[in-house]
């Protein structure tokens, strides 16, 4: 008898540490997901806020491909610093849009640089905190931050393209490094072109 309860309370012992530290790390509660039929992870990604990359990494897969009944752990959202808060679904799809209206017509790296150009934002006192916040942004004088929200190309749905290159930019990968502003390389404009550049991606120039 003495010698089961010593047993148990060495495992009690060696359990409790790790539980915390499981709890502490969110490991403990972490949210799973019983895939259905239909489900991709590029869906389930979209409705927990995260990205494909890191549902692969978080279970361990190999591939893209999963099955009914499946059960996913859902890693934590992605944090985007400076009061932006973890990125909602809504944001995400945001961004792809951005970038969809910007530069579908663009090279993959200057997809993602468009992106981590919104990101760079967030991260800079200069603009508002939110992803939304930095897209919508108007300025003192009335204008436009993004030529799509004034002309509504917007609106239109995200290209595929365009929403792994949004997650490229929420990973960290920036292409331009840590530009603020970009805009059509042909286009004249006083306060752009007295900018330092930071490189120069298909049509567009990029600077601090």
């Amino acid at each position: 008898m003495r010698v089961t309860a010593c047993r148990k309370l060495g495992v009690i012992v060696l359990v409790l540490p790790l539980f915390f530290f499981l709890l502490m790390t969110g490991q403990a509660r972490a949210a799973t997901h019983t895939v259905s039929p239909g489900d991709t992870l590029w869906k389930i990604s979209i409705r927990y806020g995260t990205t494909v990359n890191r549902l692969m990494e978080a279970n361990n897969l190999r591939g893209t491909t999963i099955y009914p009944g499946q059960r996913l752990y859902i890693p934590g959202k992605i944090e985007v610093s400076r009061g932006a808060g973890p990125v909602s679904a809504a944001d995400f799809d945001l961004l792809a849009r951005i970038i969809t209206a910007e530069a579908d017509n663009q090279d993959y790296r200057t997809k993602v640089a468009v992106g981590a150009v919104v990101l760079n934002r967030v991260k800079s006192p200069l603009f508002p905190n939110t992803i939304r916040g930095v897209i919508y942004h108007v300025d003192e004088g009335g204008r436009y931050q993004f030529e799509p929200v004034l002309n509504g190309w917007i609106n239109r749905p995200a290209s595929e393209s365009a929403k792994k290159a949004a997650q490229d930019a929420l990973r960290g990968v920036d292409p331009t490094g840590g530009a603020l502003y970009f805009w059509e390389s042909w286009v004249r404009n006083k306060f752009l072109n007295s900018r330092p550049v930071a490189v120069v991606l298909g049509n567009f120039t990029f600077t601090y």
